[in-house]
């Protein structure tokens, strides 16, 4: 059940359903999209796309953190882990996303020798750096503005130790600069977007009004229930039925206008927006957090003078179109075939917050 100011009491999916009919038979063809993995992931462990009206569609966009790493800076890391005296340290999915060559990954890596530590936090690399002083732990930091203030948090823990063998190799993302890149993409073809409740909790909703704003497009900051997602489908549905296009908060039980300003003051402290490669998006200004000037210390980049090489995706994988919602999982030529979890070609199938993931699970 939900509460939500947008209904006076609690309602069953029946009434949400019947709503989002009579509103979406005033429409058109409707194509909405989640920009979140997770709710990348709850959309389809519910089944919902199977009970909308089928003039609506809903489409996975670039959500997920560990997809939308470009293959070069995966090949960066995989480079690391196998210089002498360093130790890559990273969230699990990280581990099995491939580089530019098949089955080329971290795990790969370190089946062949190289030094890999899969971690649950930051903190926990920093903790692996103060036990081993005599190895160069870098972290995988991965992530949107959820993410952010945690690695910004154990660079300073880092600092705070004075441990000069732990850094950041920043791969975190920005998620403004990334939709107005996508809204402005020649083949954008999206009605309204299903806004990150994980992201907006950290950035409040103020950080996405430049949707109506800017582009004339709805958008909905969403939980990740069923019933969030059916409320926010259907106010996302009336919106484009009126033609009047409005930022609205369905998750006003965590997310709040302004956000959480502690977590943003630390972000702020430890990084800069810096341009950024995406997969799928290219290269985009300002998309990025690079670590401030003050923290060169601590950030691989420098320390190691690091420097990406071209981007080559694997042969075949359509992961990039996946996550512009050009295309849907199953449109890709390896999905179940060469393509499975247990063997991924690409990220969107590794990730627990991939839509190739979600829709072999489920759908």
């Amino acid at each position: 059940m939900l509460y939500d100011s947008y209904f006076k009491k609690p309602k069953d999916a029946a009434l949400f359903l019947d709503k989002i009919r009579k509103y979406a038979a005033l429409t058109g063809p409707v194509r909405l999209m989640e920009i979140c993995g997770t709710h990348t992931m709850a959309i389809a462990r519910s089944g919902i796309r199977s009970i909308l009206p089928e003039n609506v569609q809903l489409l996975s966009g670039p959500g997920c953190p560990v997809c939308v790493t470009p293959s070069n800076m995966i090949d960066m890391a995989l480079n690391l882990s196998q210089t002498p005296g360093i130790v890559v340290a990273s969230y699990g999915d990280l581990l099995r996303v491939p580089g530019s060559a098949p089955g080329d990954s971290l795990l790969a890596r370190r089946a062949a020798g190289g030094r890999t530590e899969s971690v649950y936090s930051p903190i926990d690399a920093v903790q692996l750096a103060q036990e081993h002083p005599d190895t160069e732990v870098v972290f995988l930091g991965v992530g949107f503005e959820t993410t952010a203030p945690g690695t910004a948090a154990c660079i300073l823990e880092a600092a705070s130790r004075g441990l000069r063998n732990f850094s950041v190799l920043s791969l975190l993302k920005r998620t403004e600069p990334a939709l107005r890149s996508l809204i402005e993409a020649d083949d954008f073809a999206v009605d309204g977007f299903l806004c990150p409740g994980h992201v907006a909790a950290v950035t409040g909703t103020s950080a996405f009004a430049f949707l109506p704003k800017d582009y004339g497009l709805p958008g909905v900051v969403s939980g990740f229930e069923p019933a969030d997602l059916l409320c926010s489908i259907l106010q996302l549905t009336e919106m484009i039925a009126r033609k009047h296009p409005e930022l609205k908060n369905e998750y006003t039980r965590l997310v709040r206008p302004a956000g959480n300003t502690a977590a943003l003051a630390l972000t702020e402290k430890v990084f800069l927006p810096a341009p950024s490669d995406w997969r799928g998006l290219g290269h985009i200004t300002d998309s990025g957090y690079a670590i401030r000037p003050e923290y060169a210390q601590w950030d691989a980049v420098k320390k190691f003078s690091l420097k990406p090489e071209p981007e080559k995706n694997p042969p075949g994988c359509r992961c990039a179109d996946i996550i512009r919602g050009v295309l849907r999982p199953a449109q890709c030529p390896l999905f179940r075939k060469s393509c499975t979890p247990e063997n991924p070609s690409g990220p969107c199938m590794v990730s627990a917050e991939g839509a190739c993931a979600a829709a072999y699970q489920y759908e």
